[in-house]
């Protein structure tokens, strides 16, 4: 049951109380000062106190019950609206989607799936889809693509479709593969050979220098050369690295991850409110849908991108495991997929004011293959050299 909390002020407020005893108004607590009064009553009585002429003065200090929460949505009317407005704001944008990102590396293919999309109504600022309608759609596409598109899944993220496409592979009509050596691509120590067609020109162990002919393209009949063939087959040697790499003694980095949604941003007195943010570190991109310039109240259509914050501080002792790992990293980007890291170790490390100079040496183990053309080579001209 809702009452009032009452402050009663005047000259001899225990008067006051003998009235209201009179009046038989109930009193649920009561406290006094020589000047002041405080007691609890019902809200009806408090109407009746409010009848009785007198000189005291009479103040709601405060409010208990369901009138309380009234009495505070009345006062805060216009934030109540805004808040409510931006909750109901939020339920219809989390049901938007605003990106259809389609992963796949042909560019003909994206634009070919972007517009099986549109066709079909799935594009951004359109509402989301039962899991159910999003399966037949992609059976229709599979259907219509069947001679492009093997495998294809949509998933939603928040507010993001994410269009996972595997392209149907076509048998390509085998080139004519023309005369030709195999030659090491750079200067290296011979691992393993893998030779199909051609003559071996080298071995296990043997160190080469860049375009040294590993598998010849030229056969032999004891010392004669009697043909002409397309060398074919692989060959992997030991290369050697060295990596100069600098470090801050210092380090610190803020870094998008791949995790971004979109949200409400609001703005009460200089305080931020973000809904459907859980991102402890984040950036991010506003848009004003709300603006009251006669309340301190502003709501934001925001867009939160996930970071990840690196703090580090680097010296001569806790250097090398960090340099090993970033100059394999470094390396590896530049190296063939196949490729793989034999041994590193640091060759040396210098501090220079605020930062740190290492070098590092890596052997890898890399495909050395590259090819040389002999088609315009005459056998007879060869014979002679050798």
């Amino acid at each position: 049951m809702s009452k009032y909390k009452i402050k009663i002020a005047g000259k001899n407020p225990s008067y006051f109380i003998k009235e209201l005893i009179k009046r038989k108004i109930n009193i649920y607590d009561l406290k006094t000062t020589s000047r002041e009064i405080f007691i609890i009553v019902d809200i009806s009585d408090y109407a009746k106190i409010k009848e009785i002429k007198t000189s005291y003065k009479i103040e709601i200090i405060e409010r208990i019950g369901p009138v309380k929460y009234k009495y505070l949505i009345k006062k805060n009317y216009l934030f109540c609206c805004a808040f409510l407005l931006a909750i109901l704001l939020n339920i219809f944008l989390s049901n938007i989607i605003f990106e259809v990102k389609i992963v796949h590396t042909n560019k003909e293919i994206i634009s070919l799936i972007r517009n099986d999309l549109n066709y079909y109504g799935l594009k951004k600022f359109t509402f989301v889809r039962s899991h159910q309608k999003i399966e037949k759609l992609v059976e229709k596409i599979l259907q219509k693509e069947q001679n492009d598109i093997e495998w294809m899944e949509i998933e939603r993220k928040g507010t993001k479709y994410i269009v996972q496409v595997e392209q149907r592979k076509k048998n390509k009509p085998q080139e004519k593969c023309p005369n030709r050596n195999i030659v090491a691509k750079k200067a290296a120590r011979i691992l393993e050979i893998h030779a199909n067609s051609g003559e071996v020109a080298v071995k296990i162990n043997d160190y080469v220098d860049k375009n040294s002919v590993l598998i010849s393209g030229l056969i032999h009949n004891k010392e004669n050369i009697v043909a002409k063939r397309c060398a074919s087959g692989i060959v992997f040697g030991e290369v050697w690295y060295k990596i100069d790499l600098n470090f801050p003694l210092n380090y610190y980095e803020e870094i998008k991850t791949n995790k971004s949604k979109y949200g409400l941003e609001i703005n009460i007195f200089s305080r931020n409110i973000n809904l459907l943010n859980n991102y402890k570190t984040y950036i991010k991109e506003s848009t004003p849908l709300i603006i009251n310039r006669l309340l301190p109240v502003n709501i934001n259509f925001t867009k939160y991108y996930e970071t990840k914050v690196i703090s580090k501080n680097y010296s001569l002792k806790n250097i090398d495991k960090e340099a090993l790992e970033k100059a394999e990293k470094t390396l590896l980007t530049k190296l063939p997929v196949k490729a793989s890291i034999l041994s590193k170790k640091v060759l040396k490390k210098v501090k220079m004011g605020s930062r740190i100079e290492v070098e590092v040496f890596i052997k890898a183990k890399e495909d050395i293959t590259a090819y040389q053309d002999i088609s315009n080579i005459d056998i007879k001209t060869e014979e002679k050299k050798e």
